[in-house]
């Protein structure tokens, strides 16, 4: 589901003019209306959609209303998503983080029909959201999820938490690391931490340093980790990736990942047991990094490079049962 994170984020062409993208009223032929979703909240919903050919209606639903605190404008959102497309009179499962686990979506949409969608969503709504074209993707489609520029997608949405785009570590400050090991220091306010590396060679092995301690629950293999982090290459010292503010992310985004898949060796090892609220500094041999994968060229790593993350653990989710 990465790369629905990602899709997220894109602009469809159609709605480049704003004023356009919002509901199209009511209609009798309106099939996207006879869209049903059922199921318990934070579980695999399912889905029926017609076997019609989709109308051009933004259609929103609510099929459970959450009792949680209103979504705050400029907050990202951690979610349950499953989405289809509707092409003709068929449609075709795209992806589901049901089982993969939650992912945070932007606090900045591309699609301007979620946009509207998620405009007065509690947390504990379940939300669901039919797009066709023209408050989606558009018409260039969107080829990394094989959409085309007249498909229709179906989006349902479980609101689970929502973060400040900023939020940091919140435990008690222990460490800036330092001796042989990177020197991290304290950033003002939403800012990343600077990570500072000596010059001396790297630790062959991976090594864990707690700079700031929380005091919440320790991860382990399996659960959702929402975090923010920078990561830095030992023998050159740049940052070669960030989870704060950038080109499509201006104010940034936490990110989240499944412990124990989906990210480099190092993370799933080095994170096990952590608090969260905590503040870690792991330095990653090429053997737990990038290293198997040959190195990350587009991003000057090569495959004998050690790598320095510093990680602020904002929260995380137990695996489903």
């Amino acid at each position: 589901m990465r790369r629905l994170a990602a899709a997220i984020l894109v602009p469809a062409a159609a709605c480049a003019v704003l004023a356009g993208c919002g509901s199209s009223g009511s209609s009798s032929a309106n099939s996207n209306a006879s869209v049903t979703v059922s199921g318990s909240f934070d579980k695999t919903p399912t889905v029926t959609i017609p076997k019609a050919k989709a109308s051009p209606n933004l259609v929103v639903s609510k099929p459970i209303k959450g009792s949680g605190p209103a979504v705050q404008s400029g907050k990202a959102l951690l979610a349950n998503v499953v989405l289809y497309k509707w092409r003709g009179t068929s449609h075709t499962l795209i992806d589901s983080t049901y089982t993969s686990g939650p992912q945070i979506l932007p606090a900045r949409m591309g699609l301007t029909g979620l946009t509207t969608a998620l405009k007065g969503a509690h947390i504990g709504d379940r939300v669901v959201a039919v797009l066709p074209p023209k408050y989606g993707y558009g018409t260039n489609g969107q080829p990394q999820l094989q959409i085309t520029g007249t498909d229709t997608v179906v989006w349902v949405i479980d609101v689970l938490q929502q973060y400040s785009p900023t939020a940091s570590a919140s435990g008690a400050h222990v460490s800036a690391g330092g001796g042989a090991l990177p020197t991290v220091s304290n950033p003002a306010a939403g800012q990343a931490p600077v990570i500072t590396v000596p010059k001396s060679a790297p630790p062959a092995k991976l090594t864990v340093t707690t700079l700031v301690k929380g005091t919440g629950p320790k991860l382990a293999s399996g659960d959702t980790v929402v975090a923010q982090y920078v990561g830095s290459i030992w023998r050159t010292g740049k940052v070669f990736s960030s989870s704060g503010p950038s080109a499509q992310s201006p104010t940034g985004m936490p990110f989240s990942f499944q412990l124990g898949g989906g990210v480099i060796a190092g993370w799933n090892q080095g994170l096990v047991g952590v608090p969260v609220g905590s503040r870690v500094m792991l330095v990653i041999p090429p053997a737990l990094g990038y290293g198997p994968a040959g190195g990350q060229p587009n991003a000057g790593i090569s495959k004998t490079d050690s790598l320095v993350f510093v990680i602020d653990v904002i929260d995380s989710r137990p695996a489903h049962s």
